[in-house]
């Protein structure tokens, strides 16, 4: 972008025969506008080639250099990503702030972006949103976004983000309502600060704003000892209290409107030692991201799945898993062996966090080498689960890539799709 120009963003890369492409756009050109609307980043881009002809104009080496009209035909261009908006809040439980030392840089970024919301389902909490760009997300209506509220008390809220300046919460909702903005919410349940009755009070703010407010979604608060003061783990009774609490609200929305609206996050059913409700409760599983519904859904599809006996070489297969879901994949692969499969499962202890931290997705390489050192030496294949490592790569939290693993271990290995499908499909199994 010129120094003195506001807006145009640089393009990284052309796909090959595209009409870009044939036009001569080159990686490195700058797109200043599309259809004579300037361009700051790939929303804006998306925005307004929409479902119109495209004129785009460029820069190169200074200087404007192409007019490219045509139809409707995309591009084929991809943009760089815009400089993420970061997070000026302190949260207690914020697990970007409890990460230790010494991991890759961008899993210390504290992004609290409204475009990261819009793009990726990324939850913010509002507080660094200026006039333009509430009037930006109306007028190109972005939504849904993701919402951190926490609580609908400003006092309480502002305590748990650990900022005094956290704008009026109930004010921001009225701007979606106004706007006819459709939002996602999330509460972190921190217990003894906005649990018990000011759950019941925000979850009822919440639904006054419905449907503008599509779901709330109650979350545990992700704690790694030592815990800052003020803030305590949410134990077998705080989490037995808030499923109650989202039950009663949920039998009173579903006689209303035929959907739960309020839904708690897997992890409390785990922690309260409840059974999961049946997938057929989460509606079309909108917070299935946010560990709401992930387990209900897991179990749903494997019930589903009749896998055949395998033929040919067997394989003796290593799998693993975090702590928290070892007990419902166990179920599935006793199944699977009980087809003739040889599956070993183990579910890995987290010892980078701690013993609080149970879930596949938050365990560094070196986790995995301590839990399954000693039954790598009697197994073929090593299965790897594509929610244990960043996606889109093979690397673990720690750097250490999945070939790092094998290697370590002596044993080949293979990235599979964390679902029945995917872990039969990597059996060579008939679905």
């Amino acid at each position: 972008m010129h120094p003195k120009r506001k807006y145009g963003v640089e393009i990284e890369s052309v796909a090959p025969e595209s009409p870009a492409a044939r036009a001569g756009i080159r990686a490195g050109d700058t797109l200043l506008k599309v259809g004579g609307n300037p361009v700051s980043d790939m929303i804006d881009y998306l925005f307004h080639k929409e479902g119109r002809e495209l004129a785009l104009e460029l820069e190169r080496a200074g200087r404007v250099t192409l007019d490219l009209a045509g139809g409707p035909e995309d591009p084929g261009i991809t943009l760089k990503h815009f400089p993420v908006k970061r997070c000026g809040n302190h949260c207690g439980f914020c697990f970007v702030s409890q990460l230790p030392k010494g991991m890759r840089k961008t899993l210390y970024v504290k992004d609290e972006d409204y475009r990261m919301s819009f793009i990726y389902g990324n939850y913010i909490t509002m507080a660094n949103l200026t006039a333009a760009d509430k009037r930006r997300i109306a007028r190109q209506r972005l939504s849904p976004l993701y919402i951190s509220i926490h609580s609908t008390d400003n006092g309480i809220r502002r305590r748990l983000l650990g900022n005094p300046k956290a704008p009026d919460v109930m004010k921001d909702l009225e701007f979606f309502r106004q706007q006819r903005l459709r939002i996602h919410t999330q509460i972190v349940l921190c217990p003894g600060i906005n649990d018990g009755e000011n759950l019941v009070g925000t979850i009822r703010d919440l639904y006054r704003f419905h449907p503008y407010v599509m779901s709330v979604a109650v979350v545990p608060a992700g704690l790694v000892p030592p815990v800052k003061a003020g803030l305590r783990m949410v134990e077998k009774e705080d989490a037995i209290d808030a499923v109650s609490i989202i039950e009663r609200f949920q039998r009173r929305f579903r006689k209303r409107h035929g959907e739960n609206f309020a839904y708690g996050a897997d992890e409390l059913y785990i922690k309260a030692g409840l059974a999961l409700p049946d997938v057929s409760e989460y509606g079309e599983l909108p917070q299935l991201e946010n560990g709401v519904g992930m387990v209900p859904l897991f179990l749903h599809e494997a019930k589903k799945l009749k896998p055949a006996t395998p033929s040919g070489l067997k394989l003796r297969y290593l799998a693993f898993t975090g702590v928290s879901f070892y007990p419902y994949l166990k179920t599935f692969t006793d199944r699977l062996n009980k087809k003739g499969h040889d599956i070993r499962l183990v579910g890995v202890p987290n010892g980078f966090f701690g013993p609080t931290v149970t879930v596949t997705g938050l365990l560094t390489g070196r986790d995995v080498l301590r839990g399954l050192g000693e039954e790598a030496a009697s197994r073929d294949i090593l299965l790897v689960p594509d929610t244990a490592v960043k996606e889109g790569e093979d690397m673990f939290l720690d750097d250490l890539s999945i070939a790092d693993i094998g290697e370590a271990l002596g044993i080949r290995t293979s990235l599979i799709e964390a679902t029945p499908r995917g872990l039969v499909r990597a059996l060579g199994g008939d679905l």
